[in-house]
């Protein structure tokens, strides 16, 4: 998969005309939430080491354990998995299988990421309707962590925030991708790009550095 979304440089007006406009401004408007959501995610991640860190260290040294590090992983481990789920979709970093879709061209593979995109949405509201209604009833019964007795509702609110926030860039996709079907010779925008084979093999190697060795040895391999 390509990790970038393509945004046309200059705006014509056949791709105002077809609203490419709206979608990138809605595309732009999500971005800096989604990058706020995926840096929490990595400060909890570090938070999280830097404490078992300091946990494995007073038992070793100190025989001391902190108090309530387990529930900490726990109730930690929602956060980070959920909350950059929808940074990950902009990115195209999700896994996903391609044999078919890779080998579709113009109407007939937007009109399958548009049906594949309404499954997800659906789905994934499902996800955030019952996610919500389990937060709130740990809310209301006081729902708590069996060790130190932390509260459950927080990180279950974070979840259902997360899925949220998924659907509504889902919802930018299946715009993007309705405007591909209506013109295909558009610039896509807001949707992720399907990569051949050989493309994603060259930008994997060109990120391992293998490209640049083989240029500099004349392009030959021993």
């Amino acid at each position: 998969m390509d990790s970038k979304i393509s945004r046309p440089v200059r705006w014509t007006p056949g791709e105002a005309a077809t609203g490419g406009r709206l979608i990138d401004r809605l595309d732009g408007f999500l971005i800096p939430v989604e990058r706020f959501f995926a840096f929490v995610a990595s400060l909890c991640i570090f938070a999280l080491m830097l404490i078992g860190v300091v946990n494995v260290a007073g038992r070793t040294i100190f025989n001391y354990s902190i108090f309530g590090y387990v529930d900490m992983v726990e109730l930690s481990i929602s956060i980070f998995a959920f909350l950059s789920i929808a940074y990950c979709e902009r990115l195209s970093g999700h896994v996903r299988m391609e044999l078919l879709v890779g080998n579709l061209r113009g109407r007939w593979l937007w009109a399958l990421e548009i049906i594949g995109t309404l499954v997800a949405l659906f789905v994934v509201a499902v996800l955030v309707q019952y996610g919500w209604t389990h937060a709130l009833r740990a809310y209301e019964y006081g729902d708590s962590t069996i060790d130190a007795q932390y509260p459950w509702w927080p990180s279950k609110m974070l979840v259902a925030a997360a899925f949220m926030l998924l659907w509504l860039r889902l919802l930018v996709n299946l715009l993007g991708y309705g405007r591909l079907l209506l013109n295909p010779r558009a610039t896509p925008i807001a949707v992720p790009l399907v990569a051949d084979v050989k493309r994603l093999a060259e930008t994997e190697a060109a990120d391992a550095g293998v490209l640049e060795g083989d240029s500099d040895a004349g392009g030959t391999r021993p």
